[in-house]
């Protein structure tokens, strides 16, 4: 196993992140004007590149050996993740309903005093050679919800304390073609919702997403690709196209995107601190069975956010194979919907008329914070592998 795919096997993370770790530098030009003998030139020999220096920035525990295939990583990207374990909380926020099940219709209005998040990924390698990759993602995810006032609405009630879970599983495979071209591949399910163990009826809480991204490799910093998603980033499952844009600047910094979901500016302040300013799309389908029904007599709904968060983050080495990262920014709501199953069938760029809210709800922006420490390969693992 070389270094190559090691840390292509490393690299893939949160929904998956595609920066991954490059494969080296290009051969050295030929010579403009070679060498004649009897009028005719003479054919330069061709080497293979150099092994880079102890001291070069392109030494093998970063980047590998001579790039044999196309990959979208960059030079300068942070660490390959492969467990990453987060905790987000949210400030206070208010929240203001249009209560659609009754007539005629009704408000309410409170205070959300609690919205936090934690999730649990990690990645393995199934298949794991220089033309071929294929990693199997796994995570866990429990978001919550605390009310200053929850009897004003029964849906308060409904959502107080209850532990919203996302358990999901992924297949990715990432396929170099040659010296330029590219493509990522990748399938997921998740099981979204309020369910037990005990009640856990999988058809109910399915959602299927994918995508599948073409791309080209310009140079050792710079990668691109284009490609379609199907998926909630938007909080109803929907197909929309995505761009991937990966590429350094110069040895400090470089941008990180796969638009329009994410975002990223990154800053190499050393080998073991990067700073990142951006901002990420994240959206959220659960599927909610009532401890109380609503006033139509509805015992089930289709929640559905969207929120729009500017973010700076930190990442930092701890020691070798173990980082943490600090995350801070503001969350803009753009949807906080509650539907029955009936209207939430269907693709969302395939329906013409709006889909009828049960509850239709404005929050309030706030501000955020998050913590995560993550594994990493260590670096004696990689020179290890590095000098085979």
């Amino acid at each position: 196993m070389n270094t190559t795919t090691t840390l292509l096997t490393w690299r893939l993370g949160l929904g998956l992140s595609f920066s991954l770790l490059v494969l080296g530098f290009p051969a050295a030009q030929a010579q403009d004007q070679p060498p004649r003998k009897g009028g005719e030139p003479v054919r330069t020999p061709v080497y293979p590149p150099p092994a880079p220096l102890a001291s070069d920035t392109t030494r093998t525990d970063q980047v590998g050996q001579s790039q044999e295939f196309a990959v979208p990583s960059v030079l300068g990207s942070g660490p390959s993740k492969g467990v990453v374990a987060h905790y987000e909380r949210l400030g206070n926020f208010s929240i203001n309903s249009k209560l659609r099940d009754r007539n005629p219709e009704g408000q309410a209005s409170t205070t959300v005093t609690k919205n936090a998040r934690a999730y649990i990924k990690a990645y393995a390698p199934l298949i794991n050679h220089p033309h071929l990759k294929m990693i199997l993602g796994l995570n866990y995810d429990r978001e919550e919800f605390n009310f200053k006032s929850p009897e004003g609405s029964t849906f308060y009630r409904n959502l107080e304390e209850k532990g919203l879970k996302v358990i999901g599983a992924q297949l990715a495979v990432i396929r170099p073609v040659d010296e330029v071209h590219w493509y990522i591949a990748r399938i997921k399910g998740e099981l979204n919702g309020d369910y037990t163990s005990s009640e856990l009826d999988v058809p109910d809480y399915l959602k299927m997403s994918g995508e599948f991204i073409y791309g080209w490799k310009r140079s050792p910093n710079f990668a691109w690709g284009i490609g379609g998603q199907l998926g909630y980033t938007f909080g109803r499952q929907s197909i929309y196209p995505v761009i991937l844009y990966n590429r350094t600047f110069n040895p400090r910094w470089g941008v990180e995107a796969l638009f329009p979901a994410r975002v990223s500016f990154r800053y190499n302040a050393t080998r073991s601190t990067l700073f990142f300013a951006g901002y990420t799309v994240d959206g959220y389908n659960y599927n909610i069975k009532l401890r109380e029904p609503l006033q139509n007599g509805q015992q089930t709904l289709i929640l559905r956010e969207t929120e729009l968060k500017p973010r700076v983050r930190l990442e930092r080495e701890i020691y070798d194979f173990l980082w943490f990262g600090l995350e801070a920014g503001y969350r803009y709501n753009v949807s906080f919907n509650a539907l029955d199953e009936a209207n939430n069938k269907g693709l969302g760029l395939l329906r013409k008329s709006p889909r009828p809210l049960l509850l239709d709800n404005t929050l309030g922006g706030a501000p955020y914070a998050a913590f995560e420490l993550f594994l990493v390969p260590p670096r004696k693992f990689l020179n290890k592998t590095a000098s085979k």
